[in-house]
């Protein structure tokens, strides 16, 4: 945490009082430290907690940091199987704080930025990768228009949308050419499978994002749902399979661990749990395959925006630019992994 939050806490303290129920007490705020995008903080209050998460300041790629829609998803997913946050109050005025936000409650729990769970006892790594198996499939298995999100995103030709608009992103964002991020910007649009689907899709499902229970190997909340919308759920699955696809010094990924001894699944043996608890029939590897390629890609051009950012100024954390180097790993991952499935320069 770090003190200082550079909020107006008076005008913050007043729209509290007016828009959360039981809202009262002296306000103190600290920032969390982390985190690439939306800047986020803790508040505490007459013995409440919460988490406030904004805007970054600046100027700001078009379409991103939807903290509107982070609070739409949370609010919609409150009685589902889905474990989040309970959504407290959204303000666009950005003369609250300088820009929109929304307020959450805090949730107790450990996040865990390492993969491999080195500080746990074999048994828990086992369960707790289950239970994050069980909290993908149970998003995936949500009925948009159930849950009033029927029009949370365009339904249908989710992979040639998603293609174009991370490449117009990248190319905003691009600091110095990148010849795998060119290279697949041409190739994936000539390899969308075919089959669509429509889910509700989180859009940065990694490990660290997700909350778990002090104790026990449950996770208790889904957490930055910045990236979400109506997708295909292999692609949001694949992006989140990409940990056993790439090594820790690439983007906190497995490769090279001993997954056998630690307890840990392996890629196949994950993806047939996730088919069992959704009802889907086994992936055809040729379709996985692409949707590992493209969420490289994405990946990439995430990391490409952070190192943007980075030089621009606005990036919400210190290490923003390190993290931003990634983006040509990444994609050179990416393009390596096209070559090996279907070869070519």
């Amino acid at each position: 945490m770090t003190q200082g939050a550079q909020l107006d806490l008076v005008g913050l303290d007043a729209y509290l009082r007016r828009h959360i129920d039981g809202y009262h007490g002296h306000l103190k705020v600290d920032r969390f430290k982390g985190g690439q995008s939306n800047p986020t903080y803790l508040l505490q209050a007459g013995g409440a907690r919460y988490v406030l998460r904004k805007k970054p300041d600046g100027a700001l790629l078009p379409s991103a940091h939807a903290i509107d829609r982070e609070f739409r998803v949370i609010n919609a997913l409150r009685d589902s199987d889905v474990p989040v946050a309970p959504a407290r109050c959204y303000c666009a005025d950005d003369t609250v704080i300088g820009t929109p936000f929304y307020v959450m409650d805090f949730v107790e729990g450990r996040v865990f930025w390492d993969p491999t769970l080195p500080d746990l006892p074999r048994g828990e790594r086992t369960a707790v990768w289950d239970d994050v198996n069980r909290v993908v499939a149970a998003l995936h298995s949500v009925e948009p228009s159930a849950v009033g999100l029927a029009d949370y995103g365009r339904p249908g030709n989710y992979f040639e949308r998603q293609i174009t608009r991370w490449s117009q992103q990248y190319r905003a964002s691009e600091t110095e050419p990148i010849e795998a991020m060119h290279k697949l910007m041409a190739w994936l649009p000539e390899r969308t499978p075919p089959a669509d689907e429509t889910r509700i899709v989180h859009g940065d499902l990694r490990l660290d994002n997700l909350m778990f229970h002090p104790t026990e190997p449950m996770v208790v909340a889904m957490l930055d749902w910045e990236l979400s919308t109506l997708g295909h759920p292999l692609a949001d699955l694949a992006y989140h399979v990409m940990t056993w696809r790439l090594s820790a010094t690439e983007f906190r990924g497995m490769v090279g661990a001993d997954l056998l001894a630690l307890g840990i699944p392996g890629e196949g043996e994950y993806l047939k749990r996730y088919c069992e608890r959704t009802g889907r029939t086994p992936i055809d590897p040729a379709q996985w395959e692409f949707c590992m390629a493209f969420s490289m890609f994405r990946l990439a051009a995430i990391l490409q925006g952070i190192a943007k950012r980075a030089l621009d100024g606005t990036a919400a954390s210190a290490d923003a630019l390190e993290t931003g180097r990634r983006a040509k790993p990444i994609a050179e991952a990416a393009w390596r992994q096209v070559r090996a499935h279907w070869g070519g320069n």
